[in-house]
């Protein structure tokens, strides 16, 4: 125990410093992504993990390095059947994604059963215009 604590006191301090420790950055450890078969309720917490882990280690992937990354993750049953659609459409042009929250809005409403007004929300909230996004122009509207 006390070799744990003087291992957390270091890390705390090579933080403070600025160096990055062996469980932080680009070498953070973090748990397995669980595999979506498409079951609604399991859709939004799918979705989290995703934006999580893309956020933590994925951060400079490009948006289709991203979306196949996602795809490893959706199997069994119809799920498997969307899959090999979306990356048919992926191979041969017909979909293209700028961002990785592209996807999963598709992914969300493909799979996650009704809520309809949370995937319209997200998506005005991506919605850009002169290089302003939306939240931007709600703010300098209030």
């Amino acid at each position: 125990m006390q070799m744990q604590i003087q291992a957390l006191i270091t890390g705390g301090a090579a933080a403070g410093r600025g160096t990055e420790g062996p469980n932080t950055g680009a070498h953070m450890k973090v748990a397995r992504l669980l595999v979506f078969n498409r079951e609604a309720e399991r859709v939004g917490g799918f979705i989290t993990a995703c934006k999580l882990y893309l956020r933590m280690k994925m951060r400079e992937a490009t948006a289709e390095k991203q979306v196949q990354w996602i795809l490893l993750y959706v199997q069994e049953e119809s799920a498997d059947v969307w899959k090999e659609n979306v990356l048919e459409d992926l191979e041969v042009g017909e979909i293209k994604y700028e961002l990785a929250g592209e996807f999963l809005i598709g992914l969300k409403r493909e799979f996650g059963g009704g809520d309809e007004e949370v995937i319209k929300v997200a998506e005005l909230r991506k919605l850009e215009q002169g290089g302003r996004t939306m939240e931007e122009f709600v703010q300098e509207f209030k």
